[in-house]
């Protein structure tokens, strides 16, 4: 019987031994994960984004410049007046679509926007375009949605991740 249970015993430790082990793999912990799980998602929906913005200046025949935050723009008539300038009031007409061409908000709808340059009373993109135009210049903007409504959208008109075309006239600073 004991040699029973040495040979047991010797089979057990022969057999462990010899048993191969496969390489653990790199298992990141769960927030690394997560982060390149985001970060991934993250670069597609740009992505996809940049495309549909492509195919929409294809399909409206569109040359754009673009700044460095993705802002597209495209001045259609140069102002005379003065550039629009960080803490100034401006007032704005304007028509805001969707990509897909819907009309959401409009100044001949509404009163004409008012607000002042980099404090936060218009979209991002908006305020960053808007900065680049004198009085009286009117202009297309292309704004991506994380420079606009974001991944929310305004809880009104304008769906989540939606990209914004604004058609503005830079009326007056005031």
């Amino acid at each position: 019987m004991r040699l029973s249970l040495l040979l047991c015993l010797f089979c057990y430790l022969v057999l462990a031994g010899c048993r191969s082990e496969e390489p653990a793999e790199d298992v990141l912990p769960d927030a690394a994960r997560v982060q390149m799980l985001l970060e991934s998602s993250a670069k597609e929906l740009l992505a996809r984004e940049e495309q549909a913005i492509d195919d929409f200046l294809v399909r409206q025949r569109l040359e754009m410049k673009t700044t460095g935050s993705g802002l597209r723009y495209k001045v259609l008539k140069p102002g005379e007046g003065p550039l629009a300038d960080y803490a100034q009031q401006v007032r704005v007409e304007y028509s805001v679509y969707l990509l897909n061409g819907d009309l959401v908000y409009s100044s001949s709808e509404d009163e004409p926007l008012q607000f002042r340059v980099g404090r936060g009373g218009a979209v991002t993109g908006l305020d960053e375009g808007i900065r680049m135009l004198n009085e009286g210049a009117k202009a297309i903007f292309v704004v991506p949605y994380h420079l606009a409504h974001g991944i929310q959208g305004d809880g009104r008109s304008i769906p989540g991740r939606a990209t914004l075309v604004y058609e503005v006239e830079l009326i007056n600073i005031l």
